[in-house]
């Protein structure tokens, strides 16, 4: 039976994605490389962040969620992500809009456009339990994917 892990999305079959790899015995996170090359433009205001494709989906148990988190290394390159954090649901896997493809959102506060080649190493994915509280009511279906829990 599948715990947990990471499979290419629909459409990326033949594209060479890698599954995500810890790099060390005690490393908390699974590094998580771009699918394409993409352009992140400098940050100007108004500007939307860039979504950058990973090819990949994750599942997990009901009561597990993954967190997508920024490399140590992205600040020091300008790269912030838009939301801080990304936290998915379980159920997000295989939804009906896009397969479970999960996508990393950045701002770049560099100096000028940064290009991150596909295959580059663009953040972490971490796996965590979560809880609810007592006479919890939630029942409701997701119906799409990203942003489809906003009813």
């Amino acid at each position: 039976m599948k715990k947990r892990g990471f499979e290419i999305v629909k459409g990326y079959e033949d594209k060479g994605i890698n599954l995500p790899v810890r790099k060390t015995l005690n490393s908390a996170a699974y590094d998580i490389e771009a699918a394409s090359d993409t352009i992140v433009p400098k940050f100007e205001p108004g500007i939307k962040p860039t979504l950058i494709p990973t090819g990949l989906k994750a599942y997990c148990e009901e009561d597990e969620c993954f967190i997508l988190l920024n490399r140590s290394s992205g600040p020091k390159k300008g790269l912030v992500m838009a939301n801080s954090i990304g936290l998915v649901d379980a159920d997000y896997y295989g939804n009906e809009s896009n397969d479970g493809h999960f996508y990393f959102q950045y701002f770049n506060f560099g100096k000028e456009d940064l290009l991150i080649k596909k295959g580059e190493a663009i953040g972490q994915v971490l796996f965590m339990k979560f809880l609810t509280v007592d006479h919890d009511i939630a029942g409701g279906k997701r119906k799409g994917g990203f942003g489809s829990t906003d009813l």
